[in-house]
C-alpha cells in the first residue's frame, strides 16, 4: 500500500475497515431526512431590504415652508448615512415626510438604528414648533403576508346580512387568537369599518343660527372625557366624531347637546346636524369580494381581509397549517353568526408544493442517473454510486440547516444544478478501483481501493475546487438578484465538498462489501 497518502487516501484508509462506517452512513441519511422535515420551508428566499420613513409635523406650516425648514435639512443629514441608496420626500400642509431606502442587503437592525440616531442627533436643526419626529422602519419579513383570509356576510338561509361594523368586531376577535400562534409576527385587517357616531352638519342651518363649525366641535369635545378624533376630511366633507365610552353612549347624547343659545332659547346639535350611529365614513378604503352562483352570475359584497405574516426564518408551512386549523375549528361558530370566509392566499401551501415537487424531481434525477450508470459501469457499481447521492444531499441539507438557511425553490434549484457534478467523484473513484482490480486481480481489495482512491485524490480535488470557484463570484452580486440567488453560491459549493468526502470515505467501503 502506498505510504504517501493524500486526503483521499487517508479518508479511505480510516473508513474502509472501520466497524462504525455503516452506522455512520445510516446516521447521515437520517440527518438528511430530519433536516428535510424540520428546515423552514418558504416559496422564495428571504431578501434583506431596509428602509424607513421620517415624519415631522409643523402645525400651520405651508408645503413650501415644510420643504425649506424640515425636508431639506433632513435630506442633507440622512445622505450622510452609509448605505443609503435613495431618498424620497414630499411636503404637505403641516407635515413633511422623508422616505429612506437602503441598498438591498444592508443589515436591517443596523440600518434602523443609524436612521434613528441620525435624526435624533440633529433635532437642533428642526424649527421652533416642530413636533417630535416619527420614525417608522420597514420590515419586509412582516410586511409581506403568508396567509390572507377574506371574511364576508353570508346571504343564504334567509338571514339578515351582518353589518360591516359587526363583521369588524367579530373578525377583530379572531386576529387576537391568530396572533397567539407561535411565529406569527403581525396580523392586520384590510377594508375594516369601525363603529362610530357621525355628525353630519348642515352648513345652511349653521348660517341661519349664526354659528360656526368650530363652536360645534368645541361643544362636542367638552362632552367627552377625552378629546375625540375629529376630522372633516371625508368624501362629502361631513364632520365625524368617534364615540367615547361613558361620555357618548347613544345618538340622543349627541342630539340633545346644547350648542348655543338664541334669545335664551337653547340650540341643540340636532337642530343643525343629523346624527347617526354607523361606521367610520372618513375611511375611504373599501374591499370587495366577488362570488359566483350556480347560474354563473357574479355578485360583489363588502369584505374584510385578515393578513398574517411570519417571523424571519420560521416555517410558513406549519404556521399556515395552524392558522387554517384554527379557522376550521370556528367555522360553524362563524356560520351561526352569518359570517363566511375564504382563503385568498396560502404561501405555506405553495411553498410546500414547490418543495415537494422539486424533491420528487430530484428523486427522478437520481433514478435516471442510476439507470445510465448500469449500462456504463455495471449494476453493482451503479447502485453504489446511486447510494452516494442521497448521502451527499443529506449532509448538504444538514449543514444548510445548521447555518440557518431555508428550503426554497432556489435552494433545491442549486441541488439540482449540482446533481450531475455530485456523482463525478464517486464515479471516478469506483472506476479507478475497477481498473486497478483488473490489473491486479490477486491483490487485496482493501489495498486496491485505498491506492486507487489515493491516486485520483489530488486531481479530483483540484477539479472540484475549480468548479466551486466558478460559483464564488455570485456572492458579490448585489441588488435584488444577488439576494434572491444567494442560496446558489452557498449550497453548490457545500454539496460539491460533501461529494468529495462521501466518495473518498464510503465508496471504498461499499466496494469492499459488494464487489
Amino acid at each position: 500500500m502506498n505510504q504517501n497518502l493524500n486526503v483521499a487516501g487517508k479518508l479511505s484508509l480510516i473508513f474502509i475497515n472501520h466497524p462504525l462506517t455503516f452506522i455512520f452512513g445510516i446516521f447521515i441519511l437520517a440527518l438528511g431526512y430530519i433536516s428535510l422535515l424540520i428546515m423552514p420551508r418558504e416559496e422564495n428566499p428571504q431578501i434583506k431590504v431596509s428602509g424607513g420613513v421620517v415624519i415631522v409635523a409643523l402645525p400651520g406650516a405651508k408645503p413650501s415652508e415644510i420643504q425649506k425648514v424640515i425636508i431639506e435639512p433632513l435630506e442633507k443629514k440622512i445622505k450622510e448615512i452609509k448605505g443609503v441608496e435613495n431618498i424620497y420626500s414630499y411636503a404637505k400642509d403641516s407635515v413633511g415626510i422623508v422616505q429612506v431606502q437602503y441598498f438591498i442587503g444592508e443589515d436591517k437592525e443596523k440600518s434602523n438604528l443609524k436612521l434613528y440616531d441620525q435624526v435624533m442627533r440633529n433635532m437642533d436643526l428642526m424649527p421652533q414648533g416642530a413636533m417630535q419626529p416619527m420614525i417608522k422602519t420597514m420590515d419586509i419579513d412582516t410586511d409581506i403576508p403568508i396567509a390572507t383570509i377574506a371574511f364576508y356576510s353570508a346571504k343564504e338561509n334567509n338571514k339578515d346580512l351582518i353589518t360591516q361594523t359587526k363583521l369588524y368586531d367579530e373578525v377583530h376577535k379572531i386576529t387576537k387568537e391568530i396572533n397567539k400562534i407561535e411565529n406569527v409576527a403581525l396580523v392586520d385587517l384590510k377594508g375594516e369599518k369601525k363603529e362610530q357616531f357621525n355628525v353630519l352638519v348642515d352648513a345652511n342651518k349653521l348660517a341661519s343660527y349664526n354659528l360656526s363649525l368650530g363652536q360645534v366641535m368645541k361643544q362636542i369635545q367638552a362632552l367627552s372625557y377625552k378629546t375625540p378624533n375629529i376630522t372633516s376630511n371625508t368624501q362629502d366633507s361631513s364632520l365625524v366624531v368617534f364615540g367615547i365610552k361613558q361620555a357618548i353612549e347613544s345618538e340622543k347624547d349627541l342630539e340633545n347637546l346644547i350648542i348655543s343659545y338664541n334669545f335664551q332659547t337653547p340650540i341643540y346639535l340636532k337642530d343643525v346636524a343629523n346624527i347617526e350611529k354607523s361606521y367610520d365614513i372618513q375611511n375611504k378604503k373599501e374591499a370587495l369580494i366577488f362570488t359566483r352562483d350556480v347560474i354563473e352570475d357574479f355578485e360583489s359584497s363588502n369584505q374584510i381581509t385578515l393578513t398574517a405574516s411570519k417571523l424571519k426564518g420560521s416555517n410558513s408551512v406549519t404556521i399556515n397549517e395552524e392558522i387554517f386549523e384554527y379557522m376550521d375549528s370556528i367555522k360553524d361558530e362563524l356560520l351561526a353568526k352569518n359570517i363566511k370566509y375564504t382563503i385568498t392566499r396560502d404561501d405555506g401551501y405553495t411553498a410546500n408544493k414547490a418543495v415537494n415537487s422539486l424533491v420528487s424531481d430530484l428523486l427522478i434525477s437520481i433514478l435516471i442517473i442510476a439507470i445510465l450508470l448500469i449500462f456504463t459501469l455495471g449494476f453493482k457499481e451503479a447502485m453504489i454510486v446511486s447510494v452516494m447521492v442521497p448521502m451527499i444531499l443529506s449532509l448538504t441539507l444538514f449543514i444548510g440547516f445548521m447555518i440557518d438557511e431555508t428550503i426554497n425553490r432556489i435552494t433545491l434549484f442549486a441541488l439540482i444544478v449540482s446533481l450531475g457534478m455530485l456523482v463525478d467523484a464517486a464515479i471516478i473513484v469506483i472506476e479507478n478501483i475497477h481498473r486497478h482490480k483488473l490489473e491486479s486481480p490477486n491483490m487485496d481489495i482493501s489495498i486496491i481501493s485505498i491506492n486507487a482512491t489515493n491516486e485520483i485524490g489530488n486531481p479530483t480535488n483540484i477539479a472540484t475546487i475549480a468548479i466551486i470557484m466558478t460559483f464564488i463570484p455570485m456572492f458579490f452580486v448585489g441588488g435584488m438578484m444577488g439576494q434572491f440567488m444567494h442560496p446558489l453560491p452557498i449550497f453548490v459549493p457545500i454539496s460539491l465538498t460533501m461529494s468529495l468526502f462521501v466518495a473518498y470515505a464510503f465508496t471504498p467501503y461499499l466496494v469492499k462489501k459488494f464487489l
